[in-house]
């Protein structure tokens, strides 16, 4: 899974129907400075711009939503209340 901050949604009047209904965010990985690393995922956790969130990828991200055909590679399956790390020294 990644930790990721969403920077803003996604709109597409022309896409595939299976996508109908679903909210499109982009997501920047919290720990990676590069923007080119940003990616599209799908929202179930009712996420906005500026919430950090947990995202998943890949095969698991398509059964998040109990469909094995849907055309989708990252899906938003939380939202973040809090970070506790502790750096080695």
């Amino acid at each position: 899974m990644i930790i990721g901050d969403v920077m803003g949604s996604v709109w597409a009047t022309r896409k595939d129907e299976k996508l109908n209904g679903l909210k499109l965010l982009i997501v920047k990985p919290t720990y990676n400075d590069d923007l080119s690393s940003t990616f599209v995922a799908a929202d179930l956790a009712g996420a906005g711009v500026g919430d950090i969130v947990l995202v998943t990828r890949g095969s698991s991200a398509r059964s998040a939503f109990g469909k094995e055909r849907l055309p989708i590679d990252s899906v938003i399956v939380g939202v973040v209340d809090s970070i506790d790390m502790v750096q080695k020294e």
